[in-house]
């Protein structure tokens, strides 16, 4: 109940002022658009904010940080349903369905499913975000330093060994990234680490240059050479626009359904978007009578309704390991992670102690801002559907000239601008050779902070590494993190021991 009454107390009166309503406001319309636009995606845009964050309050700026990452959900669906080109991965799998709607003369109901069940699945979990982040991060004040390292170091195992296809790729990318994480002056003995004798790198390296060289840069690159030669037919939207109300009666259950899958794959690591949809699209599949089963493949509302509500409610999800444990659970959660350090503000369980205003204005906004991403998608589905007609080339030289601009205007430096262009070509690298970027993000962002923890734990315990395994639930995350990394290869091979002929 402290978490309804500072919401209503802290939150609104913080979200309301209109400055943070004008924040919300031109976070969700800028979510909206680029959820449209193939090949752009939240964590690109999100990394393009970063600089311009620095002279907003912080408050402002992650309300408007977040209203890009949800509303990149909504839009997605547009370009899924009528290009059949995904905007961003969460809406993958409705365009499997979505699309043959359109095609059919169906777009309408296909869009209002989508827009209503994310509007619905976001509602849902900002409830379950008031309700269960408090208590997350009053038990998260119990765990000492050995927890919080171990705690840490299963994040670490499951970023690398999930995401991708290749687990070793994933710990490559890990390792990068907590390499680069370690550059600069070490906090406690005042030594330099990874300079090369460099006096530019003594600082480190800013993460907002790393976030934009990888996102903006490197993905940007990528799509601009693998994937610009596509070509596809935007479907009209011929016919009702509205659902009927044998549409609202198929599409009900899975909105929920999708709420109550998407939800918790968003507060585990490496849990992301594509999972909990496509999770949600074969139970649909699964549970649907017989003569509705038919329908799939050839355009069932339910394969767009669930999917659709799973990647919104997966969205408000990352934020409960973000706000209170201060772990990012997906590549923009990171980069909004590297926001909070802009203004050196620590997520955590004391966050919402020391930065009520902050913590409770910005989930206040999630209220206000599914409002919005409402009204926004659905009377205006046929504005953002002219953006699909953007030159793909302009977008893309648009996105370069913002992250060099963003990136020079950080320190005025050089320097900052031969790491943007080297760190955006080692992306585009690792997107063409498929090694995943998140790994790399959370090693650079949560690396340094597993290191003081640490210490700390060596410090208290005198150097004794066996208090990992002598308290319970350090243990318990440790064979948990034994556990991911050692049953998926077990499984793979027992499958292909019993494949043989």
């Amino acid at each position: 109940m402290d978490g309804l009454y500072n919401l209503f107390t802290v939150g609104f009166a913080t979200a309301l002022t209109p400055m943070n309503l004008l924040w919300a406001l031109v976070g969700c319309t800028l979510g909206t658009a680029i959820g449209v636009l193939p090949g752009v995606g939240p964590a690109v845009t999100v990394a393009l904010l970063l600089p311009v964050t620095q002279s907003i309050d912080p408050t402002g700026a992650l309300i408007m940080l977040a209203g890009v990452y949800y509303g990149a959900m909504f839009g997605g669906s547009t370009t899924s349903i009528l290009l059949n080109t995904p905007g961003e991965a969460g809406s993958i799998v409705s365009a499997l369905e979505g699309n043959k709607m359109a095609k059919a003369g169906r777009g309408g109901p296909a869009l209002s499913t989508a827009a209503i069940g994310s509007f619905v699945a976001g509602s849902i979990a900002t409830v379950l975000l008031t309700v269960l982040a408090p208590l997350i991060a009053t038990l998260t004040l119990k765990l000492g330093p050995v927890e919080m390292f171990a705690l840490m170091v299963l994040t670490f195992a499951a970023v690398s060994a999930v995401l991708g296809n290749s687990p070793l790729k994933g710990v490559i990318s890990l390792l990068i990234g907590l390499a680069i994480g370690l550059i600069g002056i070490e906090q406690q003995s005042g030594q330099a680490r990874f300079t090369f004798g460099s006096a530019a790198l003594l600082d480190g390296i800013d993460i907002v240059v790393i976030a934009m060289g990888l996102f903006a840069i490197g993905e940007t690159l990528y799509t601009a050479t693998y994937e610009n030669h596509l070509k596809a037919r935007v479907e009209s939207l011929a016919g009702r626009f509205w659902m009927s109300k044998e549409d609202w009666r198929r599409s009900w259950k899975p909105w929920l359904r999708g709420t109550a899958i998407g939800f918790p794959f968003g507060t585990i690591p490496a849990g992301g978007t594509e999972m909990p949809t496509f999770l949600s699209y074969s139970a649909e599949r699964k549970l649907a009578p017989p003569e509705v089963q038919k329908e799939f493949g050839k355009g069932a509302i339910e394969g767009v309704a669930g999917p659709e509500a799973a990647n919104n409610a997966a969205v408000t999800g990352t934020l409960i390991p973000l706000l209170t444990l201060g772990i990012p659970t997906s590549a923009t959660a990171a980069i909004m992670l590297a926001a909070f350090q802009q203004y050196n503000i620590a997520p955590g369980p004391l966050l919402f102690d020391t930065n009520p205003e902050l913590v409770w204005g910005l989930i206040a906004s999630l209220y206000i801002g599914n409002v919005m991403l409402l009204i926004l998608n659905l009377p205006l589905v046929g504005l953002w559907v002219q953006l699909l007609k953007v030159p793909r080339p302009l977008l893309y030289g648009g996105i370069v000239v913002l992250a060099t601009m963003g990136a020079y205007a950080l320190r005025q430096n050089w320097f900052d601008l031969l790491l943007l262009y080297i760190v955006g070509l080692m992306g585009f690298v690792m997107r063409r050779y498929d090694f995943p970027v998140v790994p790399l993000i959370v090693g650079l962002i949560v690396g340094p902070m597993a290191e003081k923890f640490f210490r700390r734990a060596m410090s208290i315990n005198q150097g004794d590494l066996t208090v990992f395994l002598t308290h319970p639930v350090s243990l318990s995350l440790l064979i948990i993190t034994l556990a991911i990394l050692i049953v998926p290869t077990y499984l793979k091979r027992r499958q292909n021991y019993l494949n043989k002929p």
